[in-house]
């Protein structure tokens, strides 16, 4: 009965029970955290990209692209900041729904909507081309740039693990004179 007494009161090896039973947790919060702050990077970076694709759009010239061609302006901008961040290109998509009237989804996914009326609150953005006569030239025209981004997470023991997430990026700007 000492015996046994006194094996139950033992703690050999209690530490190691301990950390085999703490590090899968803290392995999969630590991870947890390395995805988010990956998945944010990607977001912000998408972001980033269709910025400067509607900005490089909204030029009246385009020292890199065709004469008059916001679309292939607006294309090569945001693959050069996706290629930037070593951002996979091909996982671009267009948006399921088109923002306004009249836009061109380009060779790398990424929808242009060219000389459209901004924030205007009549469903569907119109041209600003196609404002009646009578009417005063809207002052806010100008590009909006859309497309989607999947991410694939890597997240064992959760069910979250190799889930994809699409991220959606939207950029307009007004068009300069």
């Amino acid at each position: 009965m000492r015996t046994l007494k006194r094996r139950l009161g033992d703690e050999t090896g209690v530490e190691i029970l301990e950390a085999a039973l703490v590090l899968p947790i803290l392995f999969t919060l630590l991870l947890g955290i390395v995805w988010f702050g990956r998945a944010f990077n990607i977001y912000s970076t998408i972001a980033q990209a269709a910025q400067q694709g509607a900005i490089a759009a909204a030029r009246p010239t385009c020292a890199t692209c065709a004469p008059g061609n916001p679309v292939s302006a607006a294309d090569s901008a945001v693959v050069a900041v996706l290629q930037a961040a070593r951002l996979d290109v091909s996982l671009v998509s267009a948006p399921t729904t088109a923002p306004a009237n009249g836009c061109i989804t380009t060779p790398a996914n990424v929808m242009v909507c060219p000389n459209v009326i901004l924030n205007s609150s009549t469903g569907p953005l119109p041209q600003c081309d196609l404002v009646s006569p009578n009417q005063a030239p809207p002052d806010q025209c100008g590009t909006i740039v859309a497309f989607r981004y999947s991410f694939t997470s890597n997240l064992p023991f959760t069910s979250l693990n190799l889930q994809t997430v699409v991220m959606n990026a939207q950029a307009q700007t007004r068009t300069e004179n």
